[in-house]
């Protein structure tokens, strides 16, 4: 399945190897001194106290997913660093011909033959993810991607008899957008499905453990993970599923978020699409491993498997972008006329996470606005830029998160290189629905 990060001692060799798979779906990290001392964790908040009782400069960064390192182990016990390099990257483009189940474009390409490909290739992703000796159950927001990996995923398990029904798992208040748009999927796929009832109260109650959790500061990635981190608590504390399906990966490989349809040129949008893949480890993959990983949940995401990535990236940059004022649409349009899900669900418009998750009548962003707007000071945002000089916050959400990582990790802001922020719009918050362009689904 390729989703790893290993600590391989060869004693025989006197060698360390340390390896990440390409996405960064394992997290890894590190810290080297300059005279060969050498730490590696799986968090950062592992490494912290060792590079406090050592008083060194030395500093914690993440090991670079699709990339191996192997160490050279001194006599007296310090390592050199003798090799570094890519072994893949999401741009790498394997032959076609690599895929059994794949058919060959013929002259020119022909879209249903496409189309046809991306069902076989994401069906085998979730297949292949079948092999697990616990329980398996999967998120399910209600949007596009986790309604697709639910389908295919209750299909499969049918078609391999595993001795027990999926389950499936919606967060939200009673009226939440993405409640309801679950459960008409849950109805039609039949699977167990659990619902999770989130009250703003419970989510910033939340906040602190989350982004201790995180370890990062980043807007996004807190709003979001909220909801997965108390669904997750649910699944640990009152089912039996230990292995979960996500649809993480999606929006940044099919070109689903909606500053894409202000994207300048297919190329542009493409390269964009790219970046996104390469920093997964920082946002949502960072996000899906963190919160679920919490309560001991195993997580799987087929999106991210290396066959379907490398397909879909290969495919002509034209082919990519939003349809008729539709995002993702080469990914629904493949998905049409099969049954697999409810059409209103397979075209149903991006929800943005801050909207989907709560009432209708009050988001989940409103609600963190009002909250923390007595938690920071005019006078604290006056001097944020000096406060905070490495991505000083801009607005009291972003500084209260900021406050909260730094009395966890002082000093250690460099951790996150940069805020995650929509592209060619002019946004100062990564929230879907402060962007001129956002029409949340009135028919929800």
């Amino acid at each position: 399945m390729k989703m790893f990060a290993f600590i391989l001692l060869d004693t025989a060799n006197r060698r360390v190897h340390l390896g990440r798979d390409t996405y960064g779906i394992r997290p890894l990290f590190k810290f080297i001194t300059d005279n060969g001392f050498l730490a590696v964790c799986s968090e950062a908040k592992g490494l912290v106290d060792i590079t406090h009782s050592m008083a060194t400069a030395a500093n914690i960064v993440p090991f670079l997913p699709g990339h191996i390192e192997v160490f050279d182990l001194k006599l007296n016990g310090k390592v050199e660093s003798i090799q570094f390099e890519q072994f893949h990257c999401c741009t790498q483009e394997p032959a076609h011909a690599a895929y059994d189940s794949v058919e060959k474009l013929p002259t020119g390409v022909d879209k249903e033959t496409v189309k046809s490909n991306i069902r076989r290739l994401f069906e085998n992703a979730v297949r292949k993810r079948l092999m697990a000796h616990r329980r398996i159950g999967c998120l399910l927001s209600g949007g596009l991607d986790s309604s697709l990996v639910s389908a295919i995923l209750v299909k499969q398990a049918q078609a391999e008899k595993l001795p027990y029904p999926i389950q499936t798992f919606s967060i939200g208040s009673d009226d939440s957008p993405d409640i309801l748009a679950a459960r008409k999927v849950a109805a039609h796929i039949g699977s167990e499905h659990h619902e999770v009832n989130f009250t703003a109260e419970e989510g910033i109650q939340a906040v602190e453990e989350v982004i201790f959790h995180l370890e990062t500061y980043d807007i996004t990635t807190i709003r979001a993970s909220v909801g997965m981190y108390l669904v997750s608590k649910y699944i640990r504390s009152k089912t039996d599923s230990v292995v979960i399906f996500s649809g993480e990966g999606a929006d940044e490989l099919t070109q689903g978020y909606i500053y894409f349809h202000k994207a300048p040129s297919p190329r542009a949008a493409a390269e964009d699409s790219v970046r996104l893949l390469k920093e997964l480890y920082l946002f949502d993959v960072l996000r899906a491993d963190r919160t679920t990983a919490a309560h001991g949940l195993e997580l799987r995401v087929p999106f991210l498997d290396h066959r379907f990535t490398a397909y879909y990236l290969s495919l002509p940059e034209e082919m990519r972008t939003p349809k008729d004022g539709v995002e993702k649409h080469l990914l629904r349009d493949s998905f049409k006329g099969l049954n697999l899900i409810p059409d209103e669900i397979l075209w149903r418009r991006k929800e943005a996470f801050s909207d989907g998750v709560m009432s209708v009548k009050k988001s989940w962003y409103t609600c963190l606005q009002e909250h923390l707007e007595s938690m920071v000071n005019d006078d604290q945002m006056e001097k944020a830029h000096k406060t905070f000089p490495h991505n000083p916050p801009t607005s009291k959400e972003a500084y209260y998160f900021r406050q909260v990582f730094e009395r966890h990790y002082p000093g250690r802001g460099q951790w996150l290189p940069h805020y995650w922020m929509p592209r060619w719009i002019d946004a100062c918050d990564p929230s879907a629905r402060t962007l001129s362009i956002y029409q949340p689904d009135k028919d929800q």
